[in-house]
């Protein structure tokens, strides 16, 4: 088979196609429950970026529609090599659901502190002596995942899911956030109803740097209003950007905390967010496409910081068992929509994003 990089103009036009099919995804996010279902999904693949995240839910969706796939929602997705690793194969005929994978180059100085001294190295290219190398992401390559339900061969560990009853809350999950707004300088206090917040269900005050959470509500609200409440303390002091969008704010903080209760396996029918129209309209300059992706990508990285630094079971983040795609570069296929046992896509050194 050959080995040849595709074209560039190939790669140019795959990255319009999957522009256009991030586009659309984001167009479906057009009421709060929806806003909330994205969430959802992006809480199982949190390592991934909202943009890939949408792509895959979007694809997968589509894929489910037309039959060539049992389950309704993915469960693991990897690359054509990383699931033969893993000691399985995808499935002929199976296509793979397109992603944004970064395009990273070697650069090389003898002067690391000078910033203009850096340059790139041609794709054989060795340093000169006494020159670093260090790699940098250039740009981004149209890149594909499949889901365990289109490959076969060496069965999958199997990989405890959380689950509560409602208004239940996960063993561990207070004390593991109060720990974490603790570290970030806040003391945190719980009042006896809501009169003393102004109806409020918590809030944080940034001046006295203290958190107050009602304690007249079942473990399952308390948490999630801590959970708001460290969005908060994450995201939005007072001089930072965001802070001056209240409404985008609060969408924020409580979209981490939906995250953080999905990947808990909490019930998340209680939680509230607004119709996507009235809050993707209220930032001039962008349009509500861009403030979508920025905001869901804004959530994801904060909920994932957040998720990391708590010693509680969680659910996996859609990477299969036994996958590290943070230890090193992964190799994702990169050339072929559809898998065959004829012809294998062509590898390249990429991460998705």
């Amino acid at each position: 088979m050959s080995t040849k990089p595709q074209p560039h103009h190939v790669w140019e036009a795959k990255l319009v196609e999957l522009h256009e099919h991030l586009v659309a995804s984001v167009e479906t996010l057009v009421t709060g429950d929806e806003w909330k279902r994205a969430l959802e999904f992006a809480a199982r693949f949190r390592t991934r970026s909202f943009n890939n995240t949408l792509l895959i839910w979007w694809q997968h969706e589509a894929a489910y529609r037309q039959g060539r796939i049992p389950d309704p929602m993915p469960t693991f997705v990897a690359g054509f090599k990383q699931w033969q690793a893993l000691g399985r194969r995808v499935i002929a005929g199976q296509r793979g659901y397109m992603i944004f994978a970064p395009l990273t180059a070697r650069f090389a100085t003898s002067a690391p502190t000078d910033a203009d001294s850096w340059r790139r190295l041609d794709r054989n290219e060795r340093p000169r002596a006494g020159e670093i190398v260090r790699s940098r992401m250039v740009g981004v390559r149209p890149a594909y995942v499949w889901d365990v339900s289109q490959t076969d061969g060496r069965p999958l560990p199997e990989v405890p899911a959380p689950l509560l009853l409602r208004g239940e809350a996960p063993p561990g999950l207070w004390d593991g956030l109060a720990a974490i707004v603790r570290d970030e300088g806040f003391t945190l206090s719980t009042v006896s109803d809501a009169t003393e917040l102004r109806s409020a269900n918590g809030v944080t005050d940034f001046g006295a740097r203290a958190v107050m959470v009602r304690d007249d509500m079942d473990a399952a609200a308390r948490v999630k209003t801590l959970a708001h409440e460290l969005a908060h303390i994450q995201m939005h002091e007072p001089e930072s950007d965001a802070s001056s969008h209240r409404g985008i704010g609060e969408v924020e903080a409580e979209s981490v905390a939906l995250m953080i209760g999905a990947a808990h396996g909490m019930d998340t029918s209680d939680y509230t967010i607004p119709y996507v129209s009235s809050w993707a309209n209220s930032v001039q300059g962008r349009s509500p496409t861009e403030v979508v992706q920025e905001t869901g990508e804004r959530v994801r990285r904060t909920a994932a910081a957040l998720l990391d630094r708590l010693p509680t079971a969680q659910s996996g983040a859609g990477d299969a068992p036994g996958l590290d795609r943070s230890a090193h570069t992964q190799r994702i296929s990169a050339t072929s929509v559809t898998a065959s046992s004829e012809r294998q896509p062509e590898q390249l050194e990429a991460r998705s994003l």
